[in-house]
């Protein structure tokens, strides 16, 4: 039986492999052809320059010049934006030659587009709002009751957060 190209099967995996393991070299040459050599800066873009900068600007490019003596980071942010994210480029800079590990970026270049983009389908850069988890009262004073033989206060405390997110998530 012939084994198909990157599938093994061992005695742990028996034959499967991780999506993210399947997803790398996809994701690797999509965004090597636009630059990004370090997927990172894309996927915790918000972790590198900060919540705020995050939600008002996106990497879009990383171009190489002739002479390979640094690269230029292209950053995408709506007109009104511009004149701020333009103020934080050094700061923008620093922060992702520190994702890097090197001196890769020499310069940041700022585009502006309207919020919609150039096409009606275009989404806005906000992320999505978190989810608001609020425990009820009724349902603490059902996790307190649950939990109150146990005696570490430290366990009796995680059960009670526990349970009571578990409370509330079935009556939503």
């Amino acid at each position: 039986m012939a084994e198909r190209a990157g599938y093994r099967k061992n005695g742990t995996t028996r034959g499967f492999k991780s999506a993210s393991g399947l997803l790398q070299t996809r994701i690797r040459t999509a965004s090597q052809s636009r630059g990004f050599a370090e997927t990172r800066l894309l996927t915790h873009w918000a972790e590198i320059v900060g919540p705020e900068t995050a939600a008002q600007a996106h990497p879009v490019k990383v171009g190489y010049g002739r002479g390979g003596m640094g690269a230029t980071l292209t950053i995408l942010t709506t007109g009104a934006v511009a004149p701020m994210i333009e103020m934080q480029k050094e700061q923008i800079r620093e922060r992702v030659n520190s994702c890097y590990g090197y001196t890769a970026i020499s310069r940041v270049v700022i585009t502006q587009t309207a919020p919609t983009g150039f096409s009606e389908g275009q989404v806005q850069f906000t992320p999505a709002p978190k989810a608001k988890t609020g425990i009820t009262p009724q349902a603490r004073a059902q996790a307190a009751q649950m939990a109150g033989s146990v005696q570490d206060d430290g366990l009796k405390q995680a059960i009670e957060t526990l349970a009571g997110n578990v409370l509330s998530k079935a009556k939503q």
